[in-house]
């Protein structure tokens, strides 16, 4: 006889084994050693599951709330989680025997979730967990199941769920990955994302950005869902998105759901990691089995490290910027659909700086032409505006060859009128100056030759920052129209065709004339030999062969001419390096990029502001203040220390208090009286000094 000790003790009988008492636990192994042997407490327990379901669910429909059934008898609850995560374990072993209870059990946690109390339902949940990754039940089943117990509120089992679905999902693709299925999957997280109810909107959109950010679903279906969720009836849902996309902030708040997963992903904070052969080879000839074991363990963590470590150190390298805007399909139709929605909305103004950014990214990054974004930035662009150098960051990214200058003509104006004056401050002047030669880097034909030389003349100020952006704009004209600049500010290696045309024309016409006049005397010359070789070649025979061989090499030299060797390669690529080497001084490293790197990269608003001092608050300046104090000692005056001296006292006041002896204080006292008659008798008469020769 067998007995069964959980809560309450059963006897239970097994065919061949004597009476003992065993807990479930100890039960539980002895029936994975020996499942055949111990069936009959298998339907035993499992009819005491069902027994207390059974009840369960009786105690609902009578309307006990399940705080106050599990108070008037918390034993229910106990039995039945201890039962279902019991079985779950065992399920494996008996297949056949618990066929029903996975889905029976994945049931009732799906239609009583929400009154169940947070001990029984964090029990069922995991064996619903245990059973999906044993591979008895399929997460497909199961997904739409775990994404509502997400929106309860209890914290524990939120973050389990959402940790298990993803882990569920990257172990599913680890090896290869399964289109069909995760298509499937897709659907229901994509479903939910459709739906008005905010909390699974909000929990599914956290699990698709995180798949994507893990490059587990790195595909364009995935990308456009997470950026049409843009168009969520719910602002929360809108605002987590733009943050996502914009990469400002994590899109959950609660750092709880995430703090299991980042933890994986967290490289070593060893800075390298060496193996050597030593290592390798003690791991698998040296020590014990168990020692080996532990070897090889350390051994393979190390190599992983090391694969993470390049595989971070890679993409930290890869200089390539990647976002979910990059897959749109539709990205006009999303840019136009974003923006109405901007111009209706009631949001704060963050909100809008953020919808501001996503359209003018995507604008950008696909060359859009969305004519109306630009009178609409107008009329923010204010020196005083909130977030000014955002502002113009994203009027410059919407800016691209692709635009008409006629479009974006109006805001350059108002930007070179509000940002670049005498009377605005020199920080202003700077960020205009130098977004104004962003604009112009993408769109050159926005610029006059009279503006452009009003611009330049900020090279002068005596502020950094402005002098330093007025030259970067002469530096970039220098490259794109020399011809707009003035002749001082051309540089050195000028454009010829930034020349005056009268002084290049007869510049080349001096030379062809010098070119044509050294021609012209070089076959004077040659004809004037040959002839005289010809009178020498008719007085002797010698003088005729010497001819003949002058003119074969002469010919040969010239059909040589025609066919370049090695050396003619070589002599070109020589000349060549000087060539771009002496531009490339001459152009101090300036090169201007092309449209496609302009769209793709990201303009950073701290560029703009680059050499401005900004003005420190109070605050600031307090701590720069207290922050030079730390070394120097606390202010005192002399004579508060001399009160506080803790040593003996000083020469000087040892003289004070030293006792004189009889005779010094006579000799005192008469000198004393001699200096008081003196004075007595100078008081009376003026005294105009002692004679010499009384002395």
């Amino acid at each position: 006889m067998v007995s069964m000790v959980s809560g309450s003790v059963e006897p239970l009988s097994a065919s061949g084994r004597s009476s003992e008492k065993l807990s479930l636990p100890s039960l539980q192994s002895k029936m994975k050693t020996d499942p055949e042997g111990y069936e009959t407490e298998l339907h035993l327990i499992r009819n005491q599951f069902y027994s207390a379901l059974e009840l369960f669910q009786q105690q609902a429909a009578l309307n006990f709330s399940s705080i106050s059934g599990v108070g008037a008898d918390p034993t229910v609850a106990k039995d039945l989680s201890d039962r279902a995560m019991f079985l779950a374990h065992v399920t494996p072993f008996y297949a056949k025997q618990l066929a029903e209870f996975p889905s029976d059990l994945a049931a009732f946690l799906k239609s009583s979730a929400r009154t169940l109390p947070s001990g029984l339902r964090f029990h069922a949940t995991q064996a619903v967990i245990l059973l999906v990754n044993r591979k008895i039940i399929d997460i497909k089943d199961t997904l739409s199941l775990f994404m509502e117990l997400q929106t309860l509120d209890d914290r524990n089992l939120r973050k389990l769920a959402f940790s298990h679905v993803v882990h569920s999902i990257r172990r599913m693709n680890k090896n290869h990955k399964n289109e069909a299925k995760n298509r499937s999957l897709q659907n229901i997280l994509f479903g939910l994302l459709q739906q008005d109810d905010e909390a699974k909107a909000k929990r599914s959109l956290i699990t698709l950005c995180e798949l994507h950010r893990r490059k587990v679903w790195f595909d364009e279906r995935t990308a456009n869902a997470i950026c049409m969720a843009c168009f969520h009836s719910s602002s929360r849902i809108m605002i987590a998105v733009l943050s996502f996309l914009l990469d400002y902030e994590k899109i959950e708040n609660d750092d709880e759901d995430s703090d299991d997963l980042s933890s994986e992903d967290e490289m070593t904070q060893n800075p390298h990691v060496v193996i050597s052969k030593e290592t390798v080879y003690k791991a698998h000839h040296k020590g014990t089995a168990a020692s080996k074991k532990k070897k090889k363990a350390k051994l393979q963590r190390a190599i992983r490290s090391m694969k993470r470590q390049q595989r971070l150190s890679s993409e930290s390298s890869n200089c390539s910027y990647y976002s979910p805007l990059y897959h749109l399909k539709d990205a006009q139709g999303f840019v136009e659909k974003l923006f109405s929605r901007l111009q209706t909305c009631n949001e704060r103004f963050e909100v809008k700086m953020m919808m501001l950014k996503v359209i003018a990214r995507t604008v950008g990054l696909h060359r859009l032409i969305l004519l109306n974004f630009y009178p609409f930035l107008q009329r923010y662009v204010q020196p005083h505006q909130k977030d000014i150098t955002n502002l113009l960051a994203a009027a410059v990214q919407a800016c691209h060859d692709m635009v008409p200058p006629d479009a974006v003509e109006p805001l350059f104006k108002q930007i070179v009128n509000q940002f670049v004056h005498d009377r605005s401050r020199p920080e202003a002047i700077a960020v205009g100056l130098n977004v104004i030669r962003e604009i112009c880097l993408r769109m050159p034909l926005l610029m006059t030759e009279d503006l452009l030389q009003d611009l330049v003349l900020y090279k002068k100020s005596h502020e950094k920052a402005v002098s330093a952006a007025a030259r970067s704009l002469i530096t970039l004209f220098r490259e794109v129209c020399p011809s707009l600049l003035v002749k001082k500010d051309r540089g050195r290696p000028m454009d010829p065709k930034a020349k005056p045309n009268g002084s290049s024309k007869a510049g080349d016409s001096a030379g062809d004339g010098g070119n044509e006049d050294q021609k012209t005397k070089a076959s004077k010359r040659k004809l004037s030999d040959f002839e005289g070789q010809l009178i020498a070649a008719d007085t002797s025979l010698r003088a005729l062969k010497r001819l003949a061989e002058a003119k074969t090499s002469h010919a040969s030299s010239d059909s040589v001419d025609g066919i370049l060797s090695d050396e003619h390669f070589q002599r070109i690529k020589k000349l060549k390096a000087k060539k771009e080497a002496k531009t490339a001084l001459a152009q101090q490293g300036f090169k201007i990029p092309s449209s496609d790197q302009l769209s793709f990269k990201r303009v950073d608003p701290s560029k703009l502001e680059a050499h401005v001092r900004l003005r420190l608050s109070k605050e600031e300046r307090l701590a720069l203040v207290k922050a030079g104090r730390e070394d120097r000692g606390q202010y005192q005056a002399r004579t508060a220390i001399k009160q506080k001296k803790t040593g003996g006292l000083s020469n000087r006041q040892k003289e004070h208090k030293k006792y004189m002896p009889l005779a010094a204080k006579k000799a005192k006292a008469q000198r004393s009286r001699q200096e008081k008659n003196k004075k007595k008798s100078r008081s009376g008469k003026q005294f105009r000094g002692k004679k010499a020769w009384k002395q």
